[in-house]
């Protein structure tokens, strides 16, 4: 019975199914924000949202029954426990906020897809560097920011009125945003050597900073894509190693029933 079970809920109609519901799921969450179609179709979305929510509840104690203890020890399937989970939390009496969040159910589609899945597990691998760099990014912020509330802080005071204000104008520019026409040269007219403050900081924190943090995480890419690719072919090898012991087994009891049969003769 858990065998059966297990083929069941892994096997790929099964999940395309659970994708589909979960991506028709998302959809109906979008027209429950419009109060027209919610005064014309707000039953049909009531049920509709008791029925999946049933049906996931359904699916991850078929889960649990086929995985047992190892469903516990995956941290995909503990994320779709605490999801479905915070779906079955009541939502009047002060429990409000567990409505809203029930649009953490599409982030189901991230364990139902392999691909986002890989691309999550790409993004948690390079945590630390992306940490370390945040940080140098930060003291770059911080440095331009004290500079440029002390400099532009009389003559711009909505942009660079105060250090907070500043760091914001200055996460616009490293946007690039407007940064030319809607900020710079207007400053540049009051103060015409201005560029010589907004070129460096454009370089390095939009060019080199945001760049390096695109590097780490394609070179995350690249390894999952390696590791994945060294698995199939140790995978292969393996099958190949089994397939050549049973060749010789093969040929050793052709061998033997040739000497029997010449013996017998």
């Amino acid at each position: 019975m858990q065998k059966r079970i297990k083929s069941f809920v892994e096997d790929s109609k099964f999940q395309n199914f659970i994708m589909a519901l979960i991506i028709i799921n998302g959809v109906i969450m979008g027209f429950e924000t419009s109060k027209e179609i919610m005064q014309d179709y707000g039953l049909l979305f009531h049920i509709f949202d008791k029925l999946v929510i049933t049906i996931f509840t359904i699916e991850i104690l078929l889960r649990i029954y086929a995985h047992r203890v190892e469903f516990f020890k995956d941290s995909w399937s503990l994320f779709d426990f605490v999801i479905v989970a915070i779906s079955l939390m009541p939502s009047t009496g002060g429990f409000e906020i567990f409505r809203i969040l029930r649009v953490f159910r599409l982030f189901r589609l991230i364990t139902v897809v392999p691909q986002m899945r890989k691309i999550v597990m790409a993004l948690i691998s390079v945590i630390p560097g992306m940490l370390s760099i945040a940080a140098l990014l930060i003291l770059f912020f911080y440095i331009f920011a004290i500079m440029a509330t002390q400099l532009y802080a009389e003559t711009f005071p909505q942009w660079f009125g105060s250090l907070g204000e500043s760091f914001y104008t200055l996460f616009q520019i490293m946007t690039l945003e407007s940064w030319s026409m809607g900020i710079v040269r207007p400053i540049m007219e009051v103060h015409p050597y201005a560029w010589i403050f907004f070129v460096p900081f454009i370089f390095m924190v939009t060019f080199i900073m945001v760049n390096l943090i695109v590097a780490i995480v394609v070179d995350a890419m690249s390894e999952i894509n390696k590791d994945e690719t060294q698995s199939v072919v140790r995978e292969i090898h393996s099958h190949d190693e089994g397939f050549s012991l049973e060749l010789k087994e093969l040929h050793l009891e052709i061998r033997e029933l040739k000497e029997l049969l010449r013996t017998k003769l």
